[in-house]
């Protein structure tokens, strides 16, 4: 019969292995935001107008693109992309849904999963490379936009990254994004409004905190970009176009 000092190193010899079985599955899963490091590491955002990227490197560029306006009022009402976009067929493409709720919305349970149905159109385009989210939720939104995010993150294929646009406050002190279920939330750091009504007065507003922000970032090709760009996935937004603002003309502003 084992001695009691037997059963216990067979009990701990068997819980080890255990261990060691759980890691390394857990380092074989994929960690959300690895799933987006294999994408090129500049994004190039096209909104509402025409845009030509037949002649970008795709080995440099993605593409992330308005597809769609999702407007949550009485009901919803979903308005598809209106100007023409050409991209070559190698192209890493990101289909954009834009989500405008005005103060008057009714943000419903019936509401939610409409803009829902409407979302997964573009989340259902084949060939995509992941889909974004721009909702620029206020704080008594949040809890409708909390719950559209965790029902869509059920609802679109498992293999596809989700991606979120953020305030850049959402990512400093104000950090409720922090158990979404998304890969990743971009800091906008352009076009900021500081609002200091709710910060600590001894903060930065907009030293990125939140870890969901802390691999991408926002930028535009008319204002300053913040330091410390080395290793991020940048978004950048074309203030005149990328007619006016060729792609070619990035090169010597990345880092």
């Amino acid at each position: 019969m084992p001695t009691p000092a037997k059963l216990w190193n067979g009990v701990s010899c068997a819980l080890i292995a255990l261990l060691i079985l759980l890691t390394i599955q857990s380092d074989a899963l994929p960690h959300p935001q690895r799933r987006l490091a294999a994408l090129p590491r500049v994004t190039l955002w096209a909104w509402e107008r025409r845009e030509d990227f037949r002649t970008i490197d795709t080995r440099r560029f993605a593409v992330a693109y308005l597809d769609q306006t999702v407007t949550i009022g009485l009901t919803v009402h979903a308005q598809p992309r209106r100007n023409a976009l050409a991209f070559p067929s190698t192209a890493t493409r990101i289909p954009v849904v834009r989500i405008e709720a005005p103060s008057t919305a009714i943000l419903n349970d019936e509401n939610r999963k409409d803009a829902i149905q409407s979302i997964l159109v573009s989340a259902h385009q084949p060939g995509i490379a992941a889909l974004q989210i721009d909702f620029d939720a206020t704080r008594s939104q949040r809890p409708f936009y909390r719950d559209l995010l965790i029902d869509l993150h059920r609802q679109i294929p498992a293999s596809l990254p989700l991606s979120i646009t953020a305030l850049a406050s959402w990512c400093s002190w104000d950090n409720w994004i922090r158990d979404l279920p998304v890969d990743e939330a971009v800091p906008m750091m352009f076009r900021m409004e500081p609002d200091h009504r709710r910060a600590p007065p001894s903060i930065n507003d907009f030293q990125i905190r939140e870890p969901l922000c802390r691999t991408s970032i926002g930028v535009s090709t008319d204002e300053p970009w913040p330091d410390h760009l080395a290793g991020k996935r940048i978004y950048v937004f074309p203030d005149h176009g990328w007619r006016a603002d060729p792609p070619a003309e990035l090169a010597r502003r990345l880092p």
